[in-house]
């Protein structure tokens, strides 16, 4: 994440319920809840107004109420689900660090307190959207539907769908091909799982490698991230060899940098053509 200013909520005391032990959850005690937020304020600072910015108060709030309305075993869970609604719920925000403090942990050990903290974000992701089987413009638009139906994904930019012949395995149909811009609250993996729910609501059969599909999702760019593992590799494997990739990603981010070469997608698209 690119360095931005930050707007810091320290020890917010909550009275709330959550714990291991049947007794936390009944007779509740104290947390501490630290925040960093992330967040542009020139435009308020230069207002003077605070509509332009992330009302601290309201955040305090919200934490609060969430904290007290829920009731969760683990620290971790507190942390990491609120993080996440604190996101949606204040869209403003590029991110948010949450640390949610126990003091006196029933460990049976002399200690002050423990805590959990987490980072979540807002990221910028390109994603590949294919189909050649049936109503491909139907399977397309659905696919973009899903993402913009979806609490956790905006779609910021949609290419034209264009038609290509098929890569890798050429005896099936044409293909039809686009690219979405989105903005996601999701992490890598967990954005992978979703499109592989769209897929499977699309009817998506994993038979045959580059065979045809109703629908066809791929991650290309996660923001910076670099990832290769045995599920996700980003970057997207062999996308700078994809003229279905390049001309659509062109059409709406012609100057997209790729984070590991550092062209752009119009260098790319002029450099295969």
């Amino acid at each position: 994440m690119s360095k931005t200013d930050e707007i810091r909520i320290d020890s917010l005391e909550v009275f709330a319920r959550h714990g291991v032990f049947p007794e936390e959850n009944s007779l509740g005690q104290k947390f501490l809840v630290n925040a960093v937020l992330y967040r542009d304020v020139r435009n308020a600072a230069a207002r003077d107004d605070i509509h332009s910015s992330v009302h601290y108060g309201e955040v305090c709030e919200f934490i609060t109420r969430y904290m007290k309305e829920n009731t969760f075993k683990l620290l971790e869970t507190v942390a990491y689900k609120m993080s996440r609604e604190i996101l949606l719920k204040f869209p403003k925000l590029k991110a948010v660090d949450l640390e949610v403090v126990k003091p006196w942990a029933p460990i049976g050990l002399p200690v002050d307190s423990v805590s959990v903290s987490v980072c979540q974000s807002r990221n910028i992701c390109i994603i590949s959207i294919g189909s050649n089987m049936g109503d491909k413009e139907k399977y397309l638009n659905d696919a973009v539907k899903a993402l913009m139906d979806s609490p956790f994904t905006e779609v910021l930019k949609t290419s034209s769908f264009m038609k290509t012949k098929p890569y890798g395995n050429e005896d099936q149909d044409d293909f039809l091909n686009g690219i979405l811009e989105i903005s996601t609250v999701l992490r890598p993996h967990e954005l992978l799982d979703f499109l592989h729910e769209i897929e499977n609501k699309a009817g998506r059969e994993r038979k045959e490698h580059w065979g045809p599909r109703t629908l066809d999702m791929d991650i290309i760019f996660f923001g910076d991230e670099v990832i290769s593992d045995e599920d996700l590799c980003i970057p997207h494997v062999d996308m700078e060899n994809r003229l279905f990739v390049l001309e659509p990603l062109c059409e709406i981010e012609p100057y997209f940098r790729h984070p590991v070469t550092g062209l752009t997608a119009k260098q790319m698209k002029d450099r295969l053509t």
